[in-house]
């Protein structure tokens, strides 16, 4: 009688048990002779991946002289109308199932592309020709499916020491190849058996981590890595040369885990949140250094100040007057063209009213005569005129007038002086004729000498006049002109 392999033994002893004497030697050779039937499994429990194909590794022998008849898998010990089923046949393995093994010794099967369903027990079983010659390998094999699952932690910080594991809900009979990947890009360092090693952890890390084995690839993970604000700079869109009503838009970019917060600085003033600061219709006021600050809650970081120049024709012209704007005939006044305009006015044109060409330039004029004068302020981007100002000159009646009054005065005094010395030249011809009338004739070759008494040149005293010797000498006439009476001639001598 033949039992199932696996069951042999038990089977026997009960026999023996309940056979009477004259069996015993029967039941005892039998039970020699069951030894020769056996079904090995090796390993009796397999851990296989998902997908993955499974080779049941099984051996088995029977006693000599039977011939074998069938071979076939079961799982679960399942029986079909009797008689334990054949998964060959069956439709959920036909196509997966495929025996590797002979009639003689090898019972191997292969099972693919196996699942969570295929988690069962699986038996071989084998037919000789002989009477009641069937075995089973009662222990069967144990399939358990797993799939691959990455342990990472949720969250962790730049610096840190971080392991990746990659897990399955059983031990994998096979010894596996563990093949890490990040963001698609294999990796090679830091890899050992089912653990990925990262220390210390870099935000370079940060990304979507998987585990492959054969073929079979785990759930993507995603490692946070959080880290400060870095690379934080400030980019300006718009014409190179900011005009004055532009609208220009400054962003500010960072590399921050988890994003920063942004905030803007006119200098040290706090001016606009976020990370797009937009100013339509910029004017000279919005004109200065500006920047950003990154903030997270692993740190914070502001960025390189970037300058806003805006530029604006001339405005605001005026002239400016280094001193009084009255002046005297000769002097001059300094005006100044002051102007606000970006970038600064190098070009000045003078202008004085009622007159279509300039008469200066430079940003100083200097103005001689009156009038009233104004300037224009010119850079790259306009023009502007100023108001005009009014320069007076004084001077030029005053001096005539004067001029006038001294050729005038001395007119007068020249007429005056003239009829005086007519008068007098008259008086004293009048005089002369008089004296003249009353003096008696004498020797006109001597000098006329008289003693007058006119009281007036009653002291005159007469010399005589000798060139070589004497010509005249005192004389003894007495003066008697008052006038004459005190004249007195004295001698002239050359020598």
């Amino acid at each position: 009688m033949l039992m199932n392999v696996g069951e042999t033994g038990v089977a026997m002893v009960m026999l023996i048990r309940m056979a009477p004497l004259p069996l015993i030697f029967l039941f005892a050779v039998h039970m020699v002779s069951s030894a020769d039937w056996a079904v090995n499994y090796n390993p009796l429990h397999i851990c296989a991946l998902k997908d993955s194909s499974v080779i049941m590794s099984c051996t088995y022998k029977y006693p000599t002289g039977h011939q074998i008849r069938k071979v076939f898998w079961n799982k679960n010990l399942a029986k079909h109308r009797e008689e334990l089923a054949d998964l060959s046949v069956d439709p959920e393995y036909s196509q997966r199932l495929q025996y590797l093994g002979d009639k003689r010794q090898n019972c191997t099967v292969r099972l693919s592309h196996v699942t969570k369903k295929d988690e069962h027990k699986y038996y071989f079983r084998f037919t000789t020709d002989k009477t009641r010659g069937k075995g089973t390998g009662n222990t069967g094999v144990r399939l358990s499916v797993t799939d691959l699952q990455l342990e990472s932690p949720e969250r962790v910080t730049e610096g840190d020491s971080v392991r990746l594991t990659c897990r399955s809900s059983c031990n994998l009979t096979d010894t596996p190849t563990f093949i890490w990947y990040r963001n698609s890009e294999r990796l090679t360092e830091g890899t050992i058996g089912d653990k990925l090693i990262l220390n210390p952890v870099r935000r370079e890390d940060l990304g979507r981590y998987r585990c492959a084995v054969d073929g079979l690839t785990s759930p993507e993970v995603y490692l946070n890595v959080t880290y400060p604000p870095k690379s934080v700079s400030v980019s300006i869109s718009g014409s190179a040369v900011i005009m004055s009503g532009d609208s220009v838009t400054l962003s500010c970019s960072s590399d921050s885990n988890p994003p920063a917060q942004i905030f803007w600085y006119k200098g040290i003033e706090y001016v606009e949140y976020g990370r797009i600061f937009n100013i339509s219709r910029i004017s000279s006021d919005d004109s200065g250094e500006y920047k950003c600050r990154a903030y997270s809650e692993s740190g914070d970081k502001y960025s390189d100040p970037v300058t806003l120049n805006v530029q604006y024709p001339p405005r605001n012209v005026s002239v400016s007057i280094n001193g009084s704007a009255v002046i005297m005939s000769g002097d001059s006044v300094s005006l100044m063209c002051i102007s606000d305009s970006n970038p600064p006015a190098l070009n000045f044109s003078w202008f004085k009213e009622n007159q279509s060409s300039a008469v200066g330039s430079g940003q100083s004029f200097s103005a001689v005569q009156s009038g009233r004068f104004y300037c224009e302020a010119h850079n790259p981007h306009g023009a502007q005129r100023s108001a005009a100002v009014t320069v007076t000159v004084k001077g030029h009646s005053l001096i005539l007038y004067a001029s006038i009054g001294v050729g005038c005065g001395a007119a007068v005094v020249i007429m005056m002086l003239l009829i005086c010395m007519s008068r007098m030249k008259k008086r004293h011809n009048t005089e002369q004729s008089q004296m003249n009338e009353s003096r008696p004739h004498h020797d006109t070759s001597n000098y006329y000498c008289d003693n007058s008494t006119d009281s007036e040149y009653a002291n005159i005293s007469m010399k005589t006049f000798k060139p070589h010797h004497d010509t005249c000498t005192d004389s003894d006439d007495d003066f008697t002109d008052p006038v004459y009476g005190n004249i007195m001639i004295s001698e002239y001598s050359p020598y």
